[in-house]
């Protein structure tokens, strides 16, 4: 495999696009519904798989119907699933995502099995002639504290592989760096979006976020997504800061995810680090373009064709 991605595993459930949320009692009329297996791990490895990578993905699911949907939905996306775990106490994770023109998602999450998902649920052979590992979802999942996070990083880098890790952070949950801070030394890397660094390091302003998480590991490239306002990233002390590409937004569930993707690749394929920003951002606008997390994800082609043709006025400082 090119790249093996662990994490959070979910059926998702989207709603496209409504005018409004019903009030109580009031029936809302939607054009469909998508169901896809989700999560970051799945997200991700199905951007990665569009863009041409090896992909095997690593989590835990229910013994039910959304468990089967979901390792089936992987294989049809040419996905390698076999090392997924099921569980015979929980519920496969399940969220259900709402869509209203104008206004941010909102989102019913069950974490059903990821809860339990663990270090003890891998075999570390599946390291073994990868060259990436991703993490995805982490702080969202308590079978996974940092210290055991650290070991399998720190396995991963034994055997040289790319490490790169990414967060997910529940409401009212309050991480600081404590979460981080064994786990970013093995990390080349890290990808919050602008509210995770922000609880994560007490700062407000992303510049000061990235310096703050770069102390833990100064040769980690910090990735800060900031939605439509773009990203910024620092590596060794220089910073890039990119816009968002303006495309015909249907659904930003998973732009994150894609963007995770594209920043892989272009890591992977070892361009400058300008490019690989410019690659990342395309993949992660293209994924707004359509309903769920993956139908409107450039493949690798097409996202070289979309940056030669369209600018994006990335800045550098050191």
């Amino acid at each position: 495999m090119d790249v093996i991605c662990l994490g959070i595993l979910i059926a998702d459930i989207f709603a496209s696009p409504i005018r409004s949320l019903p009030a109580a009692g009031e029936l809302r009329l939607v054009d469909r519904y998508l169901l896809s297996a989700g999560g970051c791990a799945a997200n991700t490895a199905a951007c990665l798989r569009r863009l041409g990578q090896k992909v095997s993905v690593v989590g835990k699911v229910g013994e039910d119907l959304l468990g089967d949907f979901v390792v089936k939905d992987l294989a049809r996306l040419g996905i390698d699933a076999s090392a997924v775990r099921r569980s015979a106490t929980l519920p496969t994770s399940n969220t259900y995502i709402i869509n209203v023109e104008g206004e941010d998602r909102r989102y019913l999450h069950c974490l059903g099995a990821n809860v339990t998902f663990g270090l003890t649920d891998l075999d570390l052979s599946l390291l073994n002639g990868a060259r990436a590992l991703y993490f995805g979802g982490y702080v969202l999942m308590p079978g996974f504290p940092p210290q055991d996070l650290a070991t399998l990083f720190r396995e991963a880098k034994e055997r040289q592989l790319l490490t790169v890790l990414d967060v997910v952070i529940g409401a009212g949950t309050r991480p600081t760096l404590d979460w981080v801070e064994p786990v970013l030394p093995y990390t080349d890397l890290f990808l919050p979006n602008n509210d995770e660094a922000r609880i994560l390091t007490g700062r407000e302003d992303p510049l000061e976020q990235a310096d703050a998480l770069a102390r833990l590991n100064p040769r980690c490239t910090v990735a800060i997504t900031l939605g439509r306002n773009g990203a910024l990233v620092r590596h060794q002390g220089h910073v890039l800061r990119a816009p968002a590409y303006s495309v015909s937004c249907v659904d930003e569930s998973g732009a994150g995810d894609a963007f995770a993707a594209g920043f892989i690749s272009g890591l992977l394929e070892k361009w400058p680090l300008e490019k690989t920003l410019r690659f990342a951002s395309a993949v992660g606008a293209s994924c707004t373009r359509a309903l769920g997390c993956t139908e409107g994800v450039f493949r690798f082609e097409e996202a070289l064709a979309f940056i030669a043709k369209h600018d994006l006025a990335v800045k550098g400082s050191s």
